[in-house]
């Protein structure tokens, strides 16, 4: 197991995390949605001599990428986001690359691994790295994203938790935005406790019949 530590900063007026994925043996880091406040989340792995190495972008929503080009200026370092969703990035200028469905990320020795997770967005990225999952808006604590937004798709929304319904309860989720009562939880608790997940794990019919989503 590599030494893989979750930096979970709270930004911004709309309850957004961004977070470091930090190597702590060699110090590498890569920063998970620039939405707000990039000085910041910055300043944090300066304080730390963290090097961040890489940007990953859960999806282009603007309250996760608002401050990506301020990040990119400063750290001069590639972003990567699905190739659903890259054009949104290239019109920043900044140099992007699509992600490959359960590609491989190296920072520092860490591998994480890019779960594509639609529902949300048509290119949601969950990152996974050891036992960390990192599900922007797909899972809240007790909750899930919005499917009625351009994009979006109630159907691949069932899909995607579903899908999360069957991964193990100690995976830790760190959702994209502070809406829960607690800011993080394991995935064994959410199956019991977020009704999103609940109503997914029952089937189709229930998820869309008796949830009404």
């Amino acid at each position: 197991m590599q030494p893989v530590l979750i930096k979970q900063i709270a930004v911004g007026p709309m309850a957004n995390f961004s977070y470091l994925i930090v190597d702590t043996g060699t110090k590498k880091a890569a920063y998970v949605d620039p939405g707000f406040e990039s000085e910041k989340v910055m300043a944090v792995a300066t304080k730390e001599a963290w090097q961040i190495e890489k940007i990953l972008l859960t999806h282009t929503h603007f309250d996760h990428i608002q401050e990506l080009e301020t990040a990119y200026q400063k750290l001069k370092v590639p972003v990567y986001v699905h190739g659903f969703e890259i054009s949104a990035i290239e019109e920043m200028g900044v140099s992007v690359k699509a992600v490959a469905t359960d590609e491989i990320i190296k920072v520092g020795n860490l591998s994480v691994k890019c779960l594509h997770m639609p529902g949300h967005t048509p290119g949601m990225i969950c990152y996974l790295v050891e036992n960390h999952l990192i599900t922007g808006d797909v899972l809240f604590v007790d909750g899930c994203g919005r499917v009625d937004l351009p994009g979006s798709s109630p159907e691949k929304m069932f899909e995607t938790l579903k899908r999360l319904t069957q991964m193990p309860d100690d995976i830790i989720v760190y959702p994209g935005h502070d809406y829960g009562p607690k800011p993080t939880d394991t995935l064994g608790h959410q199956k019991k406790t977020n009704p999103y997940l609940a109503a997914a794990a029952q089937g189709k019919d229930y998820f869309f019949g008796v949830r009404g989503v």
